[in-house]
């Protein structure tokens, strides 16, 4: 492949920098805000194998992305872990030039017997989403009978292997896990790890969402620094997502995540392509453009180059910043679908 191009820019002038590769659109989890079992239940049609890309088309897109500016890649689902031998898919995008970042994230309940495999892969970072310290709230946030304590080793063990500081995301709905915040705070502080508190969004069209469940970022960090006082964090780099917070006393750091209350849209940088190779620009979007068949039909590396570069030249995605009665009610994409 030629050498890396500056790149295209979208329609607000955003380049493309991280590339969100879900692997997968299964889930041992059915976290109502995400994959509520009512919908994704035992009858649900999940993609078939035949339809994922293999590793090898999975890595080839990297490299092809590689080729436009992204030098970050998160490995998404779904369950991430539950794609047979995803070490080895590590392995090949971690031999890809340009590529200088790997993340994954993951529920935390496969971690604890492939943490040591995959950073050996050479994984840089993991992200576990952690809801609730509170068994009977994390059983209710993740609907599931694997144990929080299952989670909690998993996160021990990549710690143990090199992993860390481990990052934990935690999405809040006021009346389910808010009261939780300063567990979860503590935890963290306690053991290392980057703690992101994301408020609850609008993401795909079965989660139930209302706004009154959201808990804003700005609430959040008025009643962390109420115990432990906080100071803002400068954004290191453009496309950081999170508002970043660190602790008077040394402590480490948080992250709020403030979709819903104060959108970050024109900073995004981020493409999304799913398990089945569909390209998307947004979290909330609706469609997404068939990458597989360019893979799959004897397009080169450069035609299927110059296409993405199309779509993301073609990007005006904004969806939070827009969001409104008529927009929370319009078709989306589901979020364990195109990887959030």
């Amino acid at each position: 492949m030629s050498a890396p191009l500056a790149g295209p820019l979208d329609r607000l002038g955003r380049p493309v920098r991280d590339l969100r590769l879900s692997v997968t659109d299964r889930c041992n989890f059915r976290c109502p805000y995400c994959m509520p079992r009512t919908v994704f239940g035992p009858d649900h049609p999940f993609s078939p194998r035949s339809e994922l890309l293999t590793y090898e088309e999975l890595t080839r897109v990297v490299a092809i992305f590689a080729a436009l500016g992204v030098s970050k890649v998160r490995l998404t689902g779904g369950e991430p872990l539950l794609r047979r031998d995803l070490e080895a898919l590590v392995a090949m995008i971690a031999a890809t030039p340009g590529i200088d970042d790997i993340a994954i994230t993951t529920n935390g309940s496969l971690l604890a017997g492939r943490a040591e495999a995959l950073r050996a892969a050479g994984l840089h970072r993991v992200t576990v989403s952690l809801d609730s310290l509170d068994p009977a709230v994390f059983a209710a946030m993740a609907d599931t009978r694997i144990s929080l304590d299952t989670v909690l080793d998993g996160i021990a063990v990549a710690r143990d292997v090199g992993l860390a500081p481990i990052k934990l995301n935690a999405v809040v709905q006021r009346g389910v896990n808010d009261e939780g915040l300063l567990d979860l705070a503590g935890y963290a502080r306690a053991n290392g790890d980057l703690l992101r508190f994301i408020e609850y969004m609008d993401v795909g069209t079965s989660n139930g969402w209302v706004r009154d469940q959201v808990v804003p970022a700005a609430e959040i960090i008025e009643r962390i620094n109420a115990v432990h006082p906080l100071e803002p964090v400068p954004a290191a780099t453009r496309g950081e997502v999170a508002q970043r917070w660190r602790y008077v006393d040394g402590g480490g750091e948080i992250g709020v995540i403030s979709s819903v209350t104060q959108p970050f849209c024109t900073d995004c940088t981020r493409a999304r392509m799913t398990a089945t190779g569909e390209l998307f620009t947004c979290l909330f979007a609706t469609h997404g453009r068939d990458v597989r068949a360019l893979l799959r039909g004897g397009a080169s590396d450069e035609e299927i180059r110059d296409q993405i570069s199309e779509v993301w030249s073609a990007r005006s995605d904004r969806y939070s910043e827009l969001r409104s009665a008529a927009t929370v009610d319009a078709p989306r994409a589901e979020m364990s679908y195109l990887g959030g």
